[in-house]
């Protein structure tokens, strides 16, 4: 993977995005003295013409430390350390990773610069969240125990405790608006909690271990229960009361390839910025696509190779796992798009604009539409098993051994307009 030539700094390259307005270019504000201020960053709506535009600007070669020679492996073929997940703040300005050499790595996103390295060697370090202050995470542990920490990235210390789960939580997320979180954990508990108490202020028991999310409003939030396939939505007002909707995620189309069909296993939850849809990222080679209002199952999106296996080379198990799956699908800030890693390391993108609208009684054997890619990037020589777009500005961000910046390549519309000139000569 190699960078666009001609972007030393990624700062002046990363137009904002605008959602659902034309590109406009307001009038330059002006200060108290009446002289005019510096004009703000350009705005401009994603369209398939910029998302199949997207290069690599910065590739962090260094971005995992490599494993010790002397560290016994414990899988042959298991290959290079891995960053495992990477979050925005709620601006867009900062990504952060953590990796399995057991550290989070900071870096701007304006001037595409490494920040800082913290290291959490005693617990280990997945699935950072950042709060609503740039400069706190919460994240789960790897070792010792299964708590979740609330980490200070500006004096490297931990500010609070959060002990409850007796098994590894593999699901964290933080409420859109308030101090709220919650995760699932393999002892097959959700748990919500409050950055202020340590204690928990909630707790679902459910038959098999959960993943969850919150939807852009904060009031709503779904629980998938792998084994199941099942997605329960709740009201966050009445959590301890049943859930006011079950989904069940059933693919009719995979009696066509197999039967008995591999069943999927869901590794992710993300509503849609619109709340009119729910995001289904599985290991498998799809990912789905649900009504947020009444379940109905509305597209499928094929054309990568899911995570369930770490190297591409590896053989297919039995039965499906979570795998490296979990944080390589997501959507782009106005829900137009739906960006993916893949186990062969390319970026692929889903146009997901016109999707089709059902209502009524759920119908289990309708069969989804079957979405093929707007387009499919080349990345990483390895697995891209982290993939997502910040939430202002026109960016991808994805990772694996390495880590990308991705950003639009302005200079084919450099030469579309040369060539334009050329011609009313």
């Amino acid at each position: 993977m190699r960078g666009v030539a001609g972007k030393s700094s990624i700062e002046t390259q990363t137009p904002k995005v605008i959602l659902d307005e034309p590109l406009t270019m307001p009038p330059p504000p002006t200060t108290s003295n009446g002289n005019a201020a510096a004009p703000p960053p350009a705005t401009i709506p994603l369209s398939n013409a910029l998302m199949t535009k997207l290069k690599p600007a910065k590739i962090f070669k260094g971005a995992v430390e490599p494993t010790p020679p002397s560290t016994p492996v414990a899988r042959p073929h298991q290959g290079p350390r891995h960053i495992t997940a990477i979050t925005f703040d709620d601006r867009g300005d900062q990504v952060l990773t953590a990796a399995e050499d057991e550290t989070f790595r900071l870096y701007s996103c304006k001037t595409g610069k490494h920040l800082k390295t913290l290291y959490s060697k005693k617990y280990g370090v997945d699935l950072p969240r950042f709060t609503h202050r740039h400069t706190t995470v919460v994240h789960a542990s790897t070792k010792e125990d299964d708590t979740i920490r609330y980490h200070s990235l500006h004096d490297n210390k931990y500010l609070q405790y959060f002990k409850g789960h007796s098994g590894r939580v593999v699901s964290l997320e933080v409420s859109p608006i308030d101090d709220g979180f919650m995760s699932g954990s393999m002892d097959k508990t959700v748990r919500l909690w409050d950055l202020r108490a340590p204690t928990c202020r909630g707790l679902l028991n459910l038959p098999a271990s959960p993943i969850v999310a919150y939807d852009s409003s904060g009031l709503v939030f779904a629980v998938g229960v792998n084994h199941y396939s099942r997605i329960l939505l709740y009201d966050q007002a009445n959590y301890d009361k049943d859930p006011f909707l079950t989904i069940t995620l059933e693919d009719p189309t995979l009696a066509l390839v197999s039967y008995p069909p591999r069943p999927i296993y869901m590794t992710s939850l993300s509503f849609s910025p619109n709340a009119k849809y729910i995001l289904v990222g599985c290991s498998g080679d799809a990912h789905y696509i649900l009504d947020a209002f009444e379940g109905h199952l509305l597209a499928k999106l094929e054309g990568h190779v899911g995570l369930e296996r770490r190297r591409i080379d590896a053989p297919q198990t039995i039965d499906p796992s979570k795998g490296n799956s979990g944080e390589e699908v997501s959507w782009t800030p106005d829900s137009k798009y739906v960006v993916s890693g893949s186990l062969n390391g390319k970026i692929i993108i889903w146009d997901v604009q016109n999707l089709p609208v059902r209502s009524g009684v759920v119908d289990l054997k309708a069969h989804p539409t079957r979405l093929q890619p707007l387009t499919t990037l080349d990345g990483h020589p390895g697995p891209s098993r982290c993939v997502r777009f910040n939430p202002r500005l026109a960016m991808i961000v994805s990772a694996g051994a390495e880590l990308a910046f991705w950003l639009p390549d302005q200079s084919a519309d450099n030469e579309e307009i040369a060539k334009e000139l050329l011609r009313k000569k």
